[in-house]
């Protein structure tokens, strides 16, 4: 990763690392549910699960595969996370960086990275590791909020994202990533795109230090062209937002 956008997140996750483990829409997320259904998981596999946060994926797959290698660029995050799954015998913590992961090539049966993607300032780089990394026939399941098609919408979500939270390197497009995803032969078998709502007071304050910092964030969505506002969904209350949609796509790839 670029030097200056790993020591965000490395700062980031290591002052909220409890946070990421307890927040709601980290730890029962809807996609939790659907994980299993989508990739099948069978018991003598080798899994990965690339920047673990709180552990949710790992914890959900580890009662049902061999292994399960739940890696994260921030020691303190990771430690953390172990702490709460010291009863997962099977779960295994590796600090790593998802553009340089630190395993052989075809190491691995699947892997998975949820809601984390945003933060990888190469998203190349994490793709073609993945791919390397991954079997043939692996299959790679990517969760993460996306940014709509439309150029203007898209700006407009990564720079509100940005002003939240200084670690937030860039959301893509779904198109973006198939297109990524298919450069190292991973074929995109399945795709759900939703909506996702925040409530904006529980979201923003998560990642920022004062209320002038949050008030900036929501000074600059309140701006927002009457589209923007529609697309995502701001709901105010007094001139205050109360809540907001983005989009998160889930997505299962399968190497050849």
């Amino acid at each position: 990763m670029n030097n200056d956008q790993k020591a965000k997140v490395i700062e980031q996750f290591s002052k909220n690392a409890d946070s990421y483990v307890t927040s709601h829409s980290h730890a029962k997320g809807n996609d939790l549910q659907h994980i299993k259904k989508w990739l099948h998981p069978e018991s003598n596999w080798k899994v990965l699960d690339i920047a673990t946060g709180g552990g949710h994926v790992a914890k959900t797959l580890g009662p049902v595969v061999s292994q399960v290698f739940a890696s994260d660029l921030t020691k303190t995050m990771l430690q953390n996370t172990a702490s709460h799954l010291r009863n997962y015998e099977n779960i295994f913590f590796i600090l790593a960086d998802a553009e340089n992961l630190p395993f052989l090539d075809e190491t691995f049966d699947a892997v998975t990275c949820r809601i984390a993607a945003h933060h990888f300032p190469k998203p190349e780089f994490f793709i073609k590791e993945t791919s390397r990394v991954l079997k043939p026939e692996g299959k790679f399941l990517l969760i993460d909020n996306v940014v709509p098609e439309e150029e203007a919408l898209a700006d407009f979500m990564n720079r509100f994202e940005k002003l939240r939270d200084g670690s937030h390197a860039n959301c893509l497009s779904p198109s973006e990533w198939n297109q990524l995803s298919s450069k190292y032969q991973l074929k995109e078998l399945k795709r759900d795109v939703h909506k996702k709502t925040y409530p904006f007071k529980t979201w923003v304050q998560r990642t920022t230090e004062s209320e002038n910092d949050w008030k900036q964030v929501e000074d600059y969505i309140l701006s927002g062209s009457h589209e923007a506002l529609s697309y995502f969904s701001v709901r105010t209350e007094d001139n205050r937002i109360v809540s907001l949609e983005v989009d998160e796509m889930m997505s299962v790839y399968e190497k050849r």
